[in-house]
């Protein structure tokens, strides 16, 4: 299954300038725990870094430093692990595993922004592909049952 067809689409998005507290506040109003950053919010949004609700509480919050002083660009992980819209999903969930990662931001072929794949996505997409299986497996020995007696 390519990235295009599961990956959300609403990507939550900052500029590296955004402190972290107007980030933790766009996370609570959005309910998002990661946002992309982003040369330009509201232009070209080609990813620069990600910064999760995690790096929040970890880099800012247990070092008791300001939120207000403190800018995205000097917690954000960078450079970050990118999949392109045209990927498989098992190569996304393997640059993960390479990178160590719960999301990846996705790109289109013009390296904008195009979405984004959580571990979660991937995981909901694996259970409903296990859950078709079982229900072929059921079927056909339902057909067997009724057919052979």
């Amino acid at each position: 299954m390519l990235l295009k067809e599961i990956c959300t689409p609403e990507v939550v998005c900052c500029g590296p300038e955004t402190t972290v507290l107007t980030a933790a506040r766009l996370m609570r109003q959005r309910h998002v725990g990661d946002l992309v950053v982003v040369d330009d919010p509201d232009g070209d949004q080609a990813p620069l870094g990600i910064v999760t609700d995690r790096d929040l509480v970890v880099e800012v919050l247990a070092r008791e430093r300001d939120p207000a002083a403190i800018t995205v660009r000097e917690i954000m992980r960078a450079p970050i692990a990118i999949a392109s819209s045209e990927e498989d999903a098992a190569q996304a969930a393997e640059r993960m595993k390479a990178h160590g990662v719960r999301r990846i931001p996705v790109v289109g072929s013009d390296g904008r922004l195009a979405g984004i794949i959580s571990l979660d996505d991937l995981l909901a997409r694996l259970a409903a592909d296990a859950s078709v299986l079982v229900d072929v497996v059921t079927r056909e020995q339902g057909r067997e049952h009724r057919t052979r007696r």
